[in-house]
């Protein structure tokens, strides 16, 4: 397990939400919904009152946070040698372009392919103004 979590290698911690805010309710209400076997459908519902961009916001996170823990549990058995390529399946071959160092589209072997990705969408949920840790500040226009 400690390679698992090795915080050097490809585990990120979660994004914490502040205890007594509203953002944390709704991600409380969230892990509640996910983890009591109900309807997904039913579980991903905009609770009434509650502000979408922020119930968004909170799912995007909690998303983000499964989709690392799981990576982080398979990273180890797909190297640059056996996973020469960021593919979904025979047909479907990803390929990398963030118009900073990669400025077209880049054939990466998978695990780099997979580093730059969430390191990217680490830096769009950390970004205040798309995720603002405020509550009811969202643009409307961005989620």
């Amino acid at each position: 397990l400690k390679q698992v979590f090795n915080k050097d290698k490809t585990f990120r911690p979660k994004r914490k939400f502040e205890p007594g805010t509203q953002r944390f309710e709704l991600h409380k209400r969230a892990q509640a919904s996910l983890n009591s076997g109900v309807d997904l459908k039913a579980a991903v519902q905009l609770p009434s009152g509650e502000d979408q961009n922020d119930w968004v916001a909170v799912h995007v996170v909690d998303f983000f946070n499964r989709i690392n823990l799981i990576y982080g549990t398979i990273c180890e058995f797909c190297t640059e040698r056996t996973c020469p390529v960021m593919s979904g399946g025979p047909r479907y071959e990803y390929r990398w372009q963030d118009d900073l160092k990669y400025k077209k589209p880049t054939a990466l072997p998978a695990p780099q392919y997979m580093n730059l990705l969430m390191d990217w969408i680490e830096v769009q949920i950390n970004n205040e103004d798309i995720f603002p840790t405020s509550v009811g500040k969202c643009k409307e226009d961005v989620l």
